[in-house]
């Protein structure tokens, strides 16, 4: 007799693997966003808690040894919790930037762009394809200029908020600063300017490398590069020109490494940030490097004056405040703030109440704001990937441009009005 081939399944017997799913050490990914049903799930579903217990419980066996086994077990417990909770504040929830975490309040992740009082998100101005350069807000101008490693600029409606011209640099920008009038755009080999009231546009030709770090000061034009070469162009960048009026002049040698900060001071002076780990200090008047700082332990990766001090950050975590020492002039460090993570790009300015306020950023994607003289903390802006670019403009407006491409607008809130007791 034929035999013939069944397409049923065979009964399972009970206590088969179909019956009872077995353990799993794999955490079920649909419980991770609260969208598990099954309740026989083979995988895990653990308490959030629970990593952070069997460390502590490990923690705990290592380190009290010959203790009776619950010796200070609570005060462990409360403060390995406190610290995850802690770290969670500062993190953001990472379903919620993608529009999926569906865990609301109970989530432990920040479901924001920013952390602290006294100052809000207006918008996100998109476009760029890669990581920002730099941005600027000519005088004059109704327009914010941003330059990208797409290697391109935009220029942005401040009452719109929309893009309204894209220009093509031909080559990734390193960055961008305005002045005036004039916008300055450093890329790779070159240098481009544009007049905001003229329309007019400049090539200042000389570098041979990536121009990564620009400035401004006493009628020049300066331009920090891979090299480590700071190249000069001497003209009025106030004037309402038609030609060309930038002119070289000889370029600044000394620095070992590239050039990615740069800043003019008070008296004259320009300081230069390198890969090298140093400052280094010029005479604009004589272009001549008066003083090297050495301090830092990795790259000096930003620069400003404030009042009568220079304040640095490094990929070193730190962040460095300098000042002049005795009559000679001799410039001394006078304070280092240390971070977890290495520091990209300051700015400063005063906040609605006109407090001075310090922004720093790190790659630990984050901006943390600091109250100056104290540096205590009293905010943090976040991004998905690192910002590079801070930028602080009128009205109590700042900017924030990341690795993604996104320019972010800030605002500091006008203080509330304190009324009077009545009588």
């Amino acid at each position: 007799m034929a035999l013939r081939r069944s397409n049923s399944r065979p009964t399972r017997a009970e206590g088969s693997v179909y019956a009872r799913p077995p353990t799993s050490e794999t955490v079920c990914k649909f419980w991770a966003t609260r969208r598990c049903l099954n309740k026989s799930c083979r995988f895990l579903h653990p308490h959030p808690q629970q990593k952070i217990l069997a460390l502590i419980e490990e923690e705990g066996k290592s380190s009290q040894k010959g203790k009776a086994p619950d010796a200070d077990a609570t005060a462990i417990v409360e403060k390995s919790i406190a610290n995850h909770k802690g770290k969670a504040a500062d993190t953001v929830c990472k379903f919620w930037a993608d529009g999926r975490c569906v865990r609301r309040d109970g989530c432990p992740y920040l479901h924001s762009w920013f952390r602290g009082d006294g100052f809000s998100s207006l918008a996100k101005l998109q476009g760029h394809k890669k990581g920002i350069a730099g941005i600027g807000l000519p005088e004059r101008s109704s327009n914010l200029y941003s330059a990208a490693k797409d290697g391109t600029l935009r220029l942005w409606g401040c009452q719109t908020g929309q893009c309204s011209r894209v220009i093509n640099l031909g080559a990734e920008a390193g960055c961008l600063i305005s002045k005036g009038p004039w916008v300055f755009c450093g890329a790779s080999n070159l240098v481009k300017a544009w007049n905001t009231d003229s329309n007019a546009e400049f090539t200042l030709t000389g570098p041979a490398s990536q121009v990564h770090a620009m400035e401004v000061g006493n009628d020049m034009v300066l331009a920090g590069t891979e090299e480590g070469v700071i190249y000069v162009w001497k003209g009025k960048a106030s004037s309402y020109a038609k030609a060309n009026p930038f002119h070289p002049l000889p370029a600044l040698n000394g620095h070992t490494g590239a050039v990615v900060s740069l800043r003019v001071g008070t008296q004259v002076k320009l300081y230069s940030g390198s890969v090298d780990h140093t400052i280094r200090v010029w005479d604009l008047e004589t272009l001549e490097c008066t003083m090297t700082l050495n301090g830092h332990s990795d790259a000096v990766t930003s620069l400003i004056c404030w009042s009568k001090c220079l304040i640095s950050c490094s990929l070193d975590h730190t962040i460095k405040v300098w000042a002049s020492m005795g009559e000679q002039g001799n410039i001394g460090e006078i304070y280092t703030h240390t971070e977890e993570h290495g520091l990209l790009a300051l700015s400063g300015m005063h906040d609605a109440e006109d407090k001075p306020v310090l922004f720093c950023s790190s790659n630990d994607n984050s901006v943390r704001i600091y109250d100056l003289p104290s540096f205590a903390e009293r905010g943090r802006l976040f991004a998905k990937r690192e910002v590079r670019a801070i930028q602080v403009g009128p009205g109590g407006l700042f900017f924030t441009g990341d690795e993604t491409g996104l320019v972010s607008v800030w605002k500091w809130l006008e203080p509330a009005v304190k009324q009077e007791p009545s009588l």
